[in-house]
């Protein structure tokens, strides 16, 4: 089971006086001067999905090739710090955000030109903050979340399929499929949906495609719902601010407009968890939009999904109960789920592993066969070795 990160960034509505003069939030400074190419339908953005689900791509800002998440939950484009401190740009004061985990301090740069497919983008600015490499799952950051800023006046079609995406006009419908409504929230800015879970409908629904996990929702949430018979674990999600742990189990359906999805991964926040600070009932994640052609055009007031192959196949969960983090040549163990054989077996956060079955970790894990190990087969027994040169053995059990 790979580790589901979320990089959700909502900027709140007050600046923090961090430096004299005030600082000045994203929402008060000049937003630049968006033009959408003619053949914008035809410059299809090639994208890879991180470790932790999202998607993960290159575009430009003023000339220079960066690599980006796109990241509809982030209300304006976040520009990492160790990038622009690297590339000598000036850093003004820019406020403070609400994210997962806590308050960040953010920073705003000016930039020329900003580039994503078909969209340029002249004048204008980037929020900064600092962009850890486990919110995604990898071992190498990213240099940019692109926010509703940069995409929410469009029609943003995503084929997961295809490992690709464009930017359209509003009111484009390249596909058939699913309808359920979709809106640019007021206070917050970001991408607001609703979801029927058992008794509950739940709304607003924050529609973010940084997100790793499939459906997040709140305790009362999940009290409404009224669901029995779902056994539950635990998990951890990485935000820009820190870690949170969740429960989560698997739920037989639920509803996101017109379509009625099946076995669904959801994670409950615990009590005054981020939804809860921020008043959303919970979030709809890449974990979840992964299995569909998506359109999202709030401007057009829509959300489109067209279910790909396999859509409603139980998702992939843990039989180790270790959630692990990828290292340089070592994994590091995050969480160790409630109830698993780990958590039967001793294992501690924090503890390192650097063979599996005798097999290295190598810069490339995460993408190779030898990684789906902590989801394996029921009954089978992994050899792992740790750092410290000693060896346990695991044997794997299904338990939520």
């Amino acid at each position: 089971m790979a580790l589901a990160p979320i990089l959700l960034l909502l900027l709140a509505g007050a600046p923090a006086a961090l430096a004299a003069p005030p600082a000045l939030p994203p929402a008060s400074r000049a937003p630049g001067v968006m033009r959408l190419a003619p053949e914008a339908e035809a410059r299809w953005v090639p994208f890879d999905l991180t470790p932790g689900n999202q998607i993960r791509f290159e575009m430009t800002v003023d000339g220079r090739t960066l690599t980006a998440i796109l990241d509809t939950g982030v209300s304006y484009s976040v520009l990492a710090k160790r990038y622009a401190e690297a590339a000598k740009l000036p850093i003004a004061a820019g406020g403070s955000a609400a994210a997962i985990g806590g308050a960040v301090d953010i920073g705003w740069v000016a930039t020329r030109e900003v580039a994503l497919g078909g969209l340029v983008r002249t004048g204008g600015g980037l929020s900064v903050a600092d962009l850890p490499a486990i919110a995604t799952g990898s071992a190498k950051p990213v240099d940019l979340l692109v926010g509703r800023d940069m995409t929410g006046n469009y029609a943003l079609d995503i084929d997961y399929a295809a490992r690709r995406f464009r930017l359209l006009p509003s009111g484009r419908l390249p596909f058939r499929g699913e309808s359920a409504p979709l809106a640019i929230s007021r206070d917050k800015h970001v991408y607001i949906g609703e979801v029927t879970l058992g008794a509950a409908r739940l709304k607003p629904m924050v529609v973010d495609t940084g997100d790793g996990s499939a459906i997040t929702v709140t305790s009362e949430g999940w009290r409404a719902a009224r669901l029995s018979g779902v056994r539950t674990t635990t998990a951890i999600s990485f935000g820009l601010a820190g870690s949170v742990v969740s429960t989560i189990g698997i739920v037989p359906a639920l509803s996101v407009g017109q379509l009625v999805a099946r076995n669904v991964e959801v994670r409950v926040e615990p009590v005054g968890g981020f939804s809860d600070a921020i008043g959303a009932a919970g979030r709809i994640g890449s974990g979840f939009l992964q299995n569909y052609r998506v359109l999202l055009d709030p401007a057009a007031g829509r959300m489109v999904l067209a279910p790909e192959a396999g859509a409603d196949e139980p998702p992939l969960r843990s039989t180790s109960g270790l959630l692990v983090g990828v290292e340089p040549a070592r994994l590091r163990v995050l969480h160790v789920m409630r109830g698993g054989p780990a958590a039967a077996a001793g294992w501690r956060e924090g503890d390192l592993i650097c063979t599996i079955d005798g097999a290295p970790i190598t810069r490339d894990y995460a993408t190779t066969p030898l990684a789906t190990w902590s989801a394996g087969e029921p009954g089978r027994t992994v050899t792992l070795g740790m750092c410290d040169g000693s060896t346990r053995r695991l044997t794997l059990a299904e338990f939520y």
